[in-house]
């Protein structure tokens, strides 16, 4: 459902992914974990066309998202770390408008957007202007729009941040069902408990490099220490001080029958 390989992306001189290759496979929560600047918003901005790979391939459901960006945004859902609504819309009017983007008809997109305002809980403040939501209401409602159209794959960046204990829980239930029904969850979070919790593999990157892919299980397999958490592991890996041996750490799969080229400019 979603592929990686050989991804670079530079800003001059500075390399902010480099060569980044995995997989999600359909029915996959996958959480993509790093510290601060170690490249995770760049690759998922890469995944939903916002930034173009300066070289390498990404595809999503077999579309490549540089040559068929349409094909494969159809098939996304998407939730920045940042949710941007319309202030001068209410609630109602931005889900209603983002399926208008995505070319539902009308009766379609009357039934989505009651469903997805029941889901979320939206109902208290659906109908009032989006300038006077709290972060953790624009992040549901963020959430209702990204799924409006029952996409294939679902992309998140921090999806916990600002949400309290009860939405938090909403979707955290949300991204187990989407897996168990067969869609691909790709998860970029520091809240390690909860990718400890619901993910089924773990992707570590830092400093724009793929240092680990695997499940929790494989992950503890590379420490000789017992018992540790997903954050103990996650902070050996990333220490500042203490260097990554690489060559133990399992390697992300790379097709190798797609070989990386020059994203068109």
């Amino acid at each position: 459902m979603i592929e990686l390989v050989n991804v670079r992306r530079t800003y001059g001189a500075k390399v902010a992914v480099a060569d980044l290759s995995f997989t999600v496979a359909p029915g996959e929560l996958f959480a993509f974990l790093g510290p601060n600047g170690a490249g995770k918003t760049t690759t998922l901005k890469m995944l939903v066309g916002l930034l173009k790979p300066t070289l390498g391939m990404i595809r999503v459901c077999g579309f490549d998202v540089v040559l068929q960006t349409r094909s494969a945004n159809r098939l996304i859902g998407y939730v920045p770390d940042e949710p941007y609504l319309y202030d001068k819309l209410t609630g109602r009017e931005f889900l209603w408008l983002i399926g208008e983007v995505h070319g539902l008809g009308k009766h379609e997109i009357q039934h989505r957007v009651e469903q997805q305002i029941a889901r979320f809980e939206l109902k208290e403040f659906v109908d009032e202007l989006a300038e006077s939501f709290s972060h953790g209401m624009k992040q549901r409602v963020a959430f209702a729009a990204a799924l409006l159209h029952d996409p294939a794959v679902l992309i998140v960046d921090e999806p916990m941040v600002g949400l309290d204990p009860r939405s938090a829980r909403l979707v955290r239930d949300l991204l187990r069902d989407m897996a168990a029904a067969g869609k691909s969850v790709l998860m970029s979070t520091h809240s390690l408990s909860v990718a400890e919790q619901i993910a089924n593999r773990i992707g570590i990157i830092d400093a724009g490099k793929l240092h680990f892919v695997g499940s929790l299980a494989e992950l503890r397999q590379t420490v000789p220490e017992q018992g540790l958490t997903l954050e103990d592991l996650f902070l050996q890996f990333t220490a500042a001080d203490k260097p990554l041996q690489v060559d133990a750490i399992p390697a992300a799969a790379t097709p190798e029958s797609v070989l990386p080229r020059v994203a068109q400019p």
